[in-house]
């Protein structure tokens, strides 16, 4: 267990973070954190790593790790994209030996040894938090019992700052990088708590999933700068065919959410779902060439479907997977 006296430390980062007030500036916070950590743990170097697409991005760094400010490493190449997939602290005692790791980027830092916690927000992962060492297995339970405390307070101010201090890093956090739509935790939040929402007041919701089609044949066709092209195509689609007050979001790859709320008269999303498709389906010109998009999708309901969020999502995908089975199951 932690020591009494590293229990008073996170106390005083508490206070620290509460005097900053519901005007979070989410920078000063990130660096707050990163530059107590280095202290907390006896660690060399500290950095906070948002999750951003398929990367995870040095956003605040203390220590060892000055000079990383906007460092970019691969998702399934990093300990740090290991934590924010699995949700879990994780320790590496030597990065030279560890295949978790991303073994040049820990060269060139001179990291041997990184403890790795998770920053979550409504059950997902939003980004990272890492203490860093010179020294061969300097991290143990302690440590990780000490980071896992932080990384709740840090993860309670990303959730204030959500409601009270849009900022652009923020922004970055819980936006997909290459579209600019909501990303999978952001698509998440604003579901549970229009869901909660709806629940009180009886108002009808729908969750919509869409998978793109035709992505992977023009990644190997024609490249994943066609590829991307694709995606923003579909992506600028998809959002111009949704209200203000519904979500759109990219869930990864090529899958696609849509929050519908509040959901029209009967009848309401069947058009909707007509309308999108006539709209995202189609060809674009990429380069003088014409490329073809197109999208499957299903969708389910609240109060018919369920009144929970993962059966609703369920339920969507599984009828998405039909239409792309050429088996037209949309809605119930």
């Amino acid at each position: 267990m932690p020591s009494r006296g590293k229990l008073l430390e996170v106390i005083a980062l508490q206070t620290e973070v509460a005097a900053l007030g519901w005007d979070l500036d989410l920078g000063r916070l990130l660096g707050l954190v990163a530059q107590r950590t280095v202290g907390l743990v006896a660690a060399d170097g500290a950095a906070v790593q948002l999750a951003e697409g398929d990367e995870m991005v040095y956003r605040a760094t203390a220590g060892m790790a000055d000079g990383s400010l906007g460092l970019r490493l691969k998702r399934h190449q990093s300990l740090s994209g290991v934590c924010a997939e699995q949700g879990l602290s994780l320790i590496c005692d030597d990065a030279l030996a560890d295949p978790r790791v991303d073994s040049a980027a820990c060269a060139r830092l001179g990291l041997r040894s990184t403890l790795v916690v998770p920053l979550r927000h409504h059950g997902e992962t939003v980004g990272v938090l890492k203490a860093m060492s010179r020294r061969v297995g300097h991290f143990g339970a302690p440590h990780r019992a000490l980071l896992d405390m932080v990384s709740e307070l840090v993860a309670s101010a990303l959730y204030f700052a959500t409601r009270y201090a849009p900022h652009e890093l923020f922004h970055k956090a819980t936006h997909d990088s290459l579209t600019d739509l909501p990303n999978r935790a952001l698509f998440l939040d604003r579901l549970h708590a229009s869901l909660a929402q709806a629940v009180r007041d009886r108002q009808p919701l729908a969750v919509m999933m869409l998978d793109m089609n035709g992505l992977k044949p023009i990644n190997d066709h024609h490249g994943h700068r066609a590829g991307d092209a694709a995606l923003l195509e579909f992506a600028r689609r998809l959002n111009g065919g949704v209200r203000q007050s519904d979500t759109a979001a990219r869930l990864g790859g090529d899958e696609f959410g849509v929050l519908l709320r509040p959901l029209a008269a009967e009848g309401g999303l069947e058009a909707t779902m007509r309308r999108l498709s006539m709209q995202i389906n189609g060809s674009f010109e990429f380069e003088g060439r014409q490329l073809q998009v197109g999208a499957s999708m299903g969708a389910a309901r609240f109060p018919e479907d369920g009144s929970d969020v993962s059966a609703l999502i369920d339920l969507a995908d599984q009828r998405m997977y039909h239409h792309k089975r050429g088996q037209p199951h949309l809605v119930a």
